[in-house]
């Protein structure tokens, strides 16, 4: 019985738009797979982990029968984006106990396992709900997300933290050696903040799938689920307990020392003294005196870097060490011509921001040399 049939583009993108969170090796072997709901011409496409859950739908249904299946999603979208583009036309129909894929002459048998076996998420039950466009809460992720930890045993620091407040939505990522805060304004009023910590992999996944528009994305947070909902897509995950840091705290206020610096020269004088850099720690040095930043490395080798920049300071001289990886991160992501940075002496925390914006900062701990 022949479920689904459209062209191989048709079928592709939903699968393409859950099959993100799939993982080759899984303790259940139906979480390889894609969960399949036809009603009708709309076929319902879902994924999980178990901690994050997909779901989309797409206008490839034929028949008026309901058809429930989970076919394996690696074999399945390899199959697809194997096929011919243009505009070849392909169909899925249940043969016994397989789904077979005909595409023009071929066929393809896969084994499907039951769809009443496929987990589901329980529905998010939400504290808090706003709307945001798509590119907003887009750029509140892609400003911050490169901070976050990776594997950390403090798991709390290992995602984004969200925070929702009267007329703002933040975004704060931090590692315990930079932080990196990113604010945007809303009309949401709330009588007190509410805030969730979004795991490592759901802000990878929002930000592959989140388009570049200003349509709107329903966001519901809960104490232990967060729900985006865009277009057709239906984005649920698990939020991470624990207590993420205080970072207001983090945040510097009384960085007197200031000054500005052109970031495509800037990147350039940091990645050709990287390349002497001692290759475990890649610490690099500025040494700020009047007018000048100039950035030092050396390494095992006794060999030597030496880069300068003119820059307009007038203030004390500052001796620094930075992991020129944390540099070149932040760098790379921002888009002005000049950074600001700000220091309140050679051992403090360095705070970058955008001269013509305060609704982004970066705080990066020095390091010895």
């Amino acid at each position: 019985m022949q479920f689904i049939k459209c062209t191989r583009e048709a079928l592709l993108k939903p699968l393409q738009t859950v099959g993100g969170i799939v993982e080759g090796r899984q303790t259940l072997p139906i979480l390889a797979n894609i969960l399949l709901k036809k009603t009708g011409e709309s076929v319902c496409f879902s994924t999980t982990d178990l901690e994050i859950q997909i779901r989309t739908t797409a206008p490839v249904g034929v028949g008026e029968e309901e058809v429930s299946t989970t076919l394996p999603a690696a074999k399945l979208i390899a199959l697809l984006t194997a096929l011919p583009s243009q505009g070849t036309e392909v169909s899925l129909e249940t043969v016994e106990n397989k789904v077979v894929l005909r595409a023009g002459k071929s066929r393809y048998t896969l084994a499907p396992l039951d769809a009443a076996n496929y987990p589901e998420l329980p529905p998010a039950q939400a504290s808090v709900e706003v709307s945001i466009p798509s590119q907003t809460l887009k750029h509140l992720m892609q400003m911050v997300h490169f901070a976050m930890a990776q594997q950390d045993v403090r798991y709390y620091l290992n995602g984004m933290l969200l925070v929702v407040e009267n007329g703002c939505v933040r975004a704060v990522a931090t590692d315990g050696h930079r932080l990196a805060l990113c604010d945007a304004e809303c009309d949401l009023q709330l009588e007190e903040p509410f805030q969730v910590i979004l795991p490592r992999k759901s802000i990878h996944q929002l930000l592959k799938l989140l388009p570049d528009t200003d349509a709107p994305v329903l966001v519901k947070l809960g104490t232990q689920q967060a729900r985006f909902h865009f277009g057709d897509i239906e984005f649920q995950t698990k939020v991470v307990e624990g207590r993420f840091p205080d970072y207001n705290r983090v945040i510097p206020k009384n960085n007197d020392k200031i000054f500005l610096v052109n970031r495509e020269e800037l990147i350039g004088s940091l990645k050709r003294a990287a390349i002497l850099a001692n290759e475990k720690f890649k610490g690099l040095r500025w040494i700020v005196s009047e007018d000048k930043l100039q950035i030092q490395s050396t390494n095992s080798d006794m060999e030597e870097a030496v880069e300068e920049i003119l820059i307009d300071y007038k203030g004390d001289n500052l001796d620094l060490g930075f992991n020129v990886l944390y540099l070149l991160d932040v760098l790379g992501n921002l888009k002005n011509s000049e950074v600001r940075f700000s220091f309140s002496s050679s051992q403090g925390a360095t705070l970058l921001t955008m001269p013509e914006s305060n609704q982004f900062c970066y705080v990066l701990m020095p390091m010895r040399i």
